[in-house]
């Protein structure tokens, strides 16, 4: 039956490499449903509430895109577009989360129009591969970034911005042991190479005292559910309020953060063909656009595909299996989410920085020798880590090669979806600079 739903064999892989896949991509991104629920809590909404939401979130709309658009990827409320959320809209910004949950939902009905008009396809089919290398290796990078700061290596600083973290702190020494336990598994070409690290970093961090199982009930038989924000959203209010700029931005963001995603992990996964078009990539950008729409009726974010997901791609997942066993697995957390809270940051930082590594490689493919390609894929690599944000280096990459272009007299050699792509990321900018 799995055969059969999910062609295993013509992806070349099997139903123990699906689920170790998907148990690799659950383990490096389940955080969420921690980090998410207490930004959204934080923006006055009923915390209970927002877990239910955000684990319902993530199983209904990972299932559709496991089974429908077959990607081993798991969706769910994005962390980027929670922080705008809780921290700007229903912060500076001054309107209650019912409004910006209404402006939530419009902008998803703008990712369906785009999708179904196939308007966000031809974005992507309109990307030349230098920038569509680019930003699988800025989206490498970014998540090797991610991992460095859950784990400590590297840490904020006043006068340098970024600096080397505490080295004799207990979790740090752990999470460098585990990446170099990991990496020597990988060259051994040992199976579950990842999971194995995790679970010996989770199990030495409990042993050692650097980490504790939680407190109380770790089981628990009421199935929680988001009783107090669904269908809470206000549309009328978003639209009275006039929210052009918060849902252009949602939408400008989520866009290209999941475009960036899927392209990164399309590439990994084998699914980009030599001349950049991704199979079944419509189907995963309606799942993404029904994805956000559910979210704001159950009340969380723009749901996203997460990046986090490159850890069981590489780990061998190739198929919509991936996606159903993630699934499972955040169902289980309904019961057992205590449990969860027992895999601390800083097991799983080392899966992310060797994944960053392992999407490094697609460098080579860029051609550097044509410096109207190297600075824009240069400033794509670069931004994302630094700004600590995909959407970011799309812009900054997008608007440098059309730039370059026109200076150099290759206006032509742009197409006009390009010009379009990078007037709207001068004009995003230039809204969320006012």
């Amino acid at each position: 039956m799995m055969e059969r739903l999910f062609r295993l064999s013509a992806h070349g892989t099997s139903v123990r490499q699906e689920c170790l896949a998907g148990l690799t991509s659950f383990m490096a991104m389940c955080y969420l449903i921690f980090v998410v629920p207490g930004m959204l809590a934080d923006a006055g909404m009923p915390r209970e509430s927002v877990v239910a939401s955000t684990i319902w979130v993530t199983i209904i709309v990972t299932l559709i895109m496991g089974f429908w658009a077959r990607f081993p990827v798991g969706v769910a409320p994005g962390l980027g577009i929670t922080a705008f959320f809780a921290y700007y809209v229903c912060g500076p910004a001054g309107y209650t989360w019912q409004t910006g949950l209404g402006a939530v939902f419009i902008s998803g009905i703008v990712f369906l129009l785009l999708t179904v008009t196939r308007v966000r396809q031809m974005i992507i089919d309109a990307v030349p591969m230098d920038l569509k290398y680019a930003i699988v290796v800025g989206v490498g990078a970014f998540i090797a970034f991610i991992g460095m700061k859950n784990c400590g290596l590297v840490v904020a600083d006043a006068s340098t911005f970024v600096a080397l973290g505490h080295l004799n702190e207990a979790s740090t020494l752990l999470a460098v042991a585990g990446l170099f336990l990991i990496g020597a598994l990988m060259g051994r070409n040992v199976p579950g190479a990842m999971i194995i690290g995790i679970v010996a970093v989770t199990l030495t961090g409990l042993a050692l005292g650097v980490s504790r199982l939680p407190e109380g009930e770790l089981i628990s038989f009421s199935v929680p559910l988001p009783t107090e924000t669904f269908g809470q959203m206000d549309l009328a209010g978003a639209l009275h309020h006039g929210l052009f700029s918060i849902i252009f931005t949602l939408t400008m963001v989520d866009l290209f953060d999941n475009m960036g995603v899927l392209i990164g992990l399309a590439r990994k996964a084998g699914f980009m063909r030599e001349d950049g078009h991704i199979d079944n990539l419509d189907r995963a950008l309606i799942t993404d656009s029904i994805g956000t729409m559910a979210s704001a009726v159950l009340g969380a974010t723009t749901a996203t595909s997460y990046l986090e997901c490159a850890a069981g791609v590489a780990q061998g997942g190739r198929t919509g299996l991936t996606a159903v066993v993630i699934v499972a697995l955040f169902g289980l957390t309904l019961f057992f989410a205590p449990l969860v809270a027992a895999v601390p940051a800083y097991a799983t930082a080392p899966v992310l920085i060797i994944v960053g590594a392992l999407m490094m490689q697609d460098v080579v493919h860029i051609r550097f020798r044509d410096f109207t390609v190297a600075l824009p894929a240069f400033l794509t690599i670069i931004t994302m880590p630094l700004t600590f944000n995909i959407a970011t280096g799309f812009g900054f990459g997008f608007i440098s090669f059309v730039a370059l272009r026109l200076l150099c007299g290759r206006g032509r050699e742009v197409s006009p979806i390009m010009y379009i792509v990078a007037a709207c990321f001068a004009a995003n900018f230039i809204l969320r600079s006012l």
